[in-house]
């Protein structure tokens, strides 16, 4: 039971700054959504720097981990309101922005991931 409390309010937590950012984000650039890329990519390296503070001895504990990565960034991070602006860009003709939008969030948010390990090997 503790358990879920601790990715319940990780999730929440995560959740409710993702809105706070993408509110006041998405607005700035036709287009192109940085309020999500932003907190995908930040996600990314979050649980990349969590995950592997979590491999290097087992830094961080497993509840620790629970609200941290399956809470908080579970949370924080979109998939499915990435997929959708995907959807919105390509149904409006945008097709550039369609392909800068998604390249840029897969290779930027995996070198993010990568990033966080490697920060997290620093400590």
């Amino acid at each position: 039971m503790q358990q879920l409390v601790l990715v319940f309010l990780g999730g929440g937590i995560g959740s409710l700054l993702r809105y706070l950012i993408s509110k006041n984000l998405n607005t700035y650039f036709q287009h192109f959504f940085l309020g999500t890329f932003i907190v995908n990519i930040v996600g990314c390296l979050l649980i990349g720097f969590i995950l592997g503070l979590s491999f290097k001895n087992n830094y961080l504990s497993q509840n620790q981990m629970l609200l941290l990565s399956t809470g908080f960034c579970g949370g924080f991070t979109t998939f499915s309101t990435f997929a959708f602006e995907k959807h919105s860009l390509l149904s409006n003709g945008h097709l550039v922005h369609f392909a800068v939008y998604t390249i840029a969030s897969i290779v930027v948010g995996i070198l993010a991931v990568a990033l966080g390990l490697w920060l997290s090997k620093l400590i």
